[in-house]
């Protein structure tokens, strides 16, 4: 007998892009906050800048607040704001929203370097992602 349970054969390891289509996302001006357009049609965009797009939007828009998204998509990071929460517990509590918001993703392997700082009513967040197309940061 060849293991604990012989009937259970594993799989052939598989990377995240062999399994993933190619991430496209319109192309985002982080500035303003609009999709490019380009003779009247949205740009779009591919791999390692569509993630960058998909992050951006996710940290800016609230969990649960749109019927358009689902219930997964979106971040609680601004519930945060105006608690009485200790700086370290906001700062802590940000960090896992972040988190949580950004790993749902299939084409995100890891979130690292989050930073989130409060000044009164602004938040600003940034972060590291390792995505499947290699590392990707972000400043909301």
């Amino acid at each position: 007998m060849s293991g604990i349970f012989p009937i259970v054969q594993p799989e052939a390891e598989t990377t995240a892009s062999q399994r993933l289509p190619l991430c496209r996302e319109v192309a985002w001006d982080f500035q303003t906050g609009r999709p490019r357009f380009s003779g009247g049609k949205p740009l779009t965009v591919t791999g390692a800048e569509a993630v960058k797009v998909w992050i951006w939007k996710t940290l800016m828009t609230a969990r649960a607040r749109f019927d358009v998204y689902s219930w997964d998509y979106g971040s609680e990071v601004e519930s945060l704001i105006g608690q009485a929460f200790t700086p370290a517990v906001k700062r802590s509590e940000g960090v896992r929203y972040v988190r949580e918001a950004l790993l749902i993703n299939p084409y995100i392997l890891a979130v690292r370097q989050t930073d989130v700082s409060f000044d009164h009513d602004d938040l600003t967040i940034s972060c590291e992602a390792e995505t499947i197309y290699g590392e990707v940061r972000v400043s909301v």
